[in-house]
């Protein structure tokens, strides 16, 4: 097969994108020698398709609803993450610091502004390794969005390794800080590497939309519609782009004018008039090969001044032009005019000319107008600037130059009388007739904000694929309108379908169906109404959301709730029909066909009541839950005011016990205090389960007196500890936190000798009778499970018994130690009582033997 005929058989098996132009390719000798070795391109030299892929795979990722109202910063850290991204594991390693680096940031405003917005966000889950101070150190970082879809055919995020690698190699260019890699290669740092501090990610985020908007002559196209005058169009397509304020995209546009990253060219036209400005990314120009002055006219020259203002624009000074020796080009940098027009600008106001003083014979020319030189045909003419950019030769020029209709002509600011075309358009005003209805006056606007290709992003190109002939005739407000109930239609297809990224394809094949019904696009005579009203709406045949005349969205079988209307529906009229056929016997055919009509159309009525019925208390229900929704969440929010207010009350209260301010009713020291106390009662009364009798209170007392000074000395060692250890000063200058430091460690001391007594009141009462006898019972019990009988005396049997046993004696020992204790609390409980109800003359001699700090120190604990 010759390499032609291989080409072709190429062409024939590549998959095309509906509304995608097809390349053409020609067929090249085979090289002689061995295929030479292509270095990689300049990051920012990107074609068309890989700009569109990555742009629309950038703007996904910034869409996503877990953005919405972050920082710049935080949206900027999950580009840079996707970039970063591995294609088989989907998880990025980086350090915070090294993040902060590609940021503009510092390491520790990532660590404690990025990675928790990152976690808010949803879109990125953070697994962080603790750094030297307990910051976030080492991040492991997936983004979601990218891992969902990796393997969804056609979806904008699904990104393939190339094209991961692609978007990295971008970003280094654009913002990578710089480094040296450990083989000695260097990656320097990109355009705005060195760009840290306040605003720096908001700068290199926009300079990344900007890149991956400029086509290969560096000029970005700007936004249509009407923007702030004050701003200009370039600051609002910077905002847009951004989604900020006008003002916000100014200043941002205004920095990166500062660093000669970007450029804001004014146009001139030849008759001086001020035209629209153009937004250039002089970077890309020069990695596609081309400068700035490429896209720039420095040599077009100026008509005669008009002596009027423009109603649109204002002229500039009217002065007579000068000789040949004056310079005739304008100062303002001109961009090319035949590149693509502004969506939102018209036609250029005049064509150019060489200087007036050019030396020329002139030829014969009718009239000079420019639609002249059409020979034979007198058919209508072109527009009036159509062909005025293109090069001709010089003694076209010099006769244009130099005939008398480039001083006084219609083309020119004086303007004697009526042009040829003004009279050709009266006429055909005049020719339709009063009761023609003239175009809207943004019509010809709105045609020239049209878009001739599909939309950028990959689902709207794959959804509007089948009718982007349709697209293309329609208007750039329809193409807007269509876009956003396409973006409508497809978000809720992903609410509904459980395979994510299907979505384009289903509408797409909607689309096919649709003109398969109306019998192609060239039957279709009003797009916009057929592709907003027919062709993107869901026809429901049934109640299911997921019925689409008749076929079911997520599965593409056919829809079984329809099925079942359609069942339900024959049996009412074959039930309807047996009760004709019983109760009017006598009926001709079509009087029965007119009977069983009547009586399906009233069976019909009933069931449309039925369902306004139900409607109505279906909404009568939803509005009561509604009222009880909003009743409970006042409710609760009364609740929550008071549970504040009695809260700020409650903390307004001094110490109970030292009377300290605002206290909350107790300080801290005093409530380590009290729980210090209720420690030492709570040893004693262990202490007291074994090594007293629970029947004699005396013996009681002495035990948890004892129990008592020995945990009192432990505390006083550990307070001369603290104390030791304390500064002095420190001391004097906040007597209260010390006194909180003391109590905390009597308190922490208390319940360490209160875990010691329980532990061998437990060893104890694991001794006693009880104990014992439940451990033997247990004992024996175990060596006679029956896979004992055959060896009651072997190591297995023994073991499992001697196991039980120690088992038993432990939960008699614990059941022993509850109820020992609960004995006690009651005794002491009843003997509380009776000395509270005793008069106050008989407690004089227990109160004067009671020490100042209020400790009984007899045999009565009260």
């Amino acid at each position: 097969m010759s390499a032609g005929a291989a080409v072709a058989a190429a062409v024939k098996t590549q998959v095309r994108v509906p509304g995608q132009r097809r390349p053409r390719l020609w067929a090249v000798p085979a090289q002689a020698g061995p295929a030479p070795v292509r270095s990689p391109g300049h990051p920012l030299a990107l074609g068309r398709d890989a700009r569109a892929r990555l742009g629309g795979a950038v703007r996904a990722l910034l869409d996503v609803a877990g953005l919405d109202g972050v920082s710049d910063a935080v949206r900027l850290a999950v580009v840079v993450l996707a970039s970063r991204t591995p294609s088989e594991s989907g998880v990025v390693e980086i350090r915070a610091g090294e993040l902060g680096r590609w940021l503009g940031l510092s390491k520790s405003y990532v660590a404690s502004e990025v990675v928790p917005g990152l976690r808010r966000s949803g879109v990125v889950t953070v697994e962080t390794a603790e750094g030297e101070y307990g910051q976030d150190g080492g991040l492991r970082c997936t983004v979601l969005p990218l891992w969902r879809a990796r393997k969804v055919i056609g979806h904008p995020l699904g990104l393939s390794r190339k094209e991961f690698a692609t978007l990295l190699r971008l970003l280094e260019a654009v913002m990578a800080p710089g480094w040296t890699h450990r083989d000695g290669r260097v990656t320097p740092a990109g355009l705005l590497g060195d760009r840290t501090g306040r605003g720096a990610a908001t700068d290199r985020l926009a300079l990344l939309l900007l890149v991956l908007e400029a086509r290969e002559t560096g000029r970005v196209r700007q936004c249509g519609g009407s923007v702030d005058t004050k701003r200009g169009r370039a600051a609002a397509t910077v905002a847009r782009l951004l989604g900020c304020s006008a003002s916000a995209g100014e200043r941002v546009l205004e920095r990166l004018e500062d660093r000669e990253l970007v450029l804001r060219v004014r146009l001139k036209t030849g008759s001086g008039l001020a035209h629209r400005s153009r937004l250039m990314v002089p970077a890309v120009a020069a990695a596609h090969g081309r400068t700035a002055a490429d896209d720039v006219q420095e040599d077009r020259a100026e008509g005669p001044e008009p002596e009027f203002s423009d109603p649109d624009v204002a002229a500039g000074p009217g002065q007579a032009p000068e000789t040949a020796t004056e310079s005739q080009v304008s100062g303002v940098l001109v961009t090319d005019e035949a590149d693509v027009a502004e969506p939102d600008v018209a036609a250029a106001l005049h064509t150019d000319h060489p200087p007036l003083v050019t030396p020329v014979s002139s030829p014969v020319l009718s009239c000079g107008f420019s639609g002249e030189g059409r020979g034979g045909n007198r058919g209508l003419p072109d527009r009036a600037c159509g062909r005025e950019d293109q090069a001709v030769d010089g003694e076209s020029a010099a006769a244009r130059s130099g005939s008398p209709v480039a001083e006084g002509g219609p083309l020119r600011g004086k303007k004697p009388k009526e042009s040829p075309v003004d009279e050709r358009d009266g006429q055909r005003a005049a020719g339709a007739g009063a009761g023609a209805r003239p175009k809207a006056v943004g019509w010809e606007k709105a045609q020239r904000q049209r878009r001739v290709t599909l939309p950028v992003a990959l689902g709207l190109r794959v959804a509007l694929g089948p009718v982007a002939g349709l697209w293309e005739r329609l208007n750039g407000w329809q193409q807007n309108q269509v876009e956003a109930a396409a973006k409508t239609e497809l978000a809720r297809l992903e609410g509904l379908l459980a395979q994510q990224g299907a979505a384009p394809r289903l509408l797409a094949d909607r689309l096919v169906d649709r003109l398969a019904e109306t019998g192609g696009e060239a039957l279709v005579d009003r797009p916009y109404p057929w592709l907003i009203r027919r062709g993107l709406m869901q026809r429901q045949a049934c109640t299911d959301r997921r019925c689409d005349d008749g076929i079911r969205l997520d599965t593409g079988a056919e829809c079984e709730s329809c099925g079942n209307m359609l069942h339900l529906r024959r049996a009412r009229r074959a039930r309807i029909a047996a009760e004709i056929d019983r109760q009017l016997p006598g009926l001709t055919d079509r009087e029965r066909q007119r009977v069983l009509e009547d009586r399906l159309r009233e069976q019909a009525a009933i069931e449309a009541e039925d369902l306004v019925r139900r409607r109505e208390q279906t909404r009568a229900e939803q509005a009561r839950r509604d009222a009880a929704r909003a009743a409970a969440q006042e409710q609760a929010e009364r609740e929550r005011e008071a549970a504040a207010a009695a809260d700020a009350v409650r903390q307004a209260l001094p110490c109970e016990d030292c009377g300290q301010d605002r206290a909350a009713g107790l300080c801290e020291a005093c409530g380590f205090r009290r729980r210090t106390e209720a420690a030492i009662v709570e040893a004693g009364l262990v202490a007291a389960t074994w090594s007293a009798d629970l029947t004699d209170p005396a013996d009681v007392a002495a035990v948890t007196t004892e129990v008592r000074a020995a945990m009192e000395r432990e505390i006083a060692d550990v307070r001369a500890t603290y104390l030791r250890a304390m500064d002095p000063a420190d001391q004097e200058a906040d007597p209260v936190g010390t006194a909180s430091v003391l109590a905390y460690g009597a308190l922490h001391t208390a319940e360490q000798l209160l875990a010691e007594y329980r532990r061998n009141a437990l060893a104890m009462l694991g001794r006693t009778e009880e104990a014992e006898t439940e451990a033997c019972r247990a004992y024996k019990t175990e060596q006679g499970r029956r896979w004992y009988d055959h060896n009651p005396s072997g190591a297995d049997a023994v073991a499992a018994a001697a196991k039980a046993a120690d088992a038993a004696r432990e939960r008699t020992a614990e059941y022993l130690l509850t109820v020992r204790l609960e004995q006690l609390r009651e005794q002491l409980t009843a003997r509380a009582e009776q000395a509270a109800a005793a008069p106050w003359t008989d407690r004089l001699p227990e109160l004067a033997a009671r020490p100042l700090d209020g400790k009984a120190t007899g045999a009565v604990i009260a």
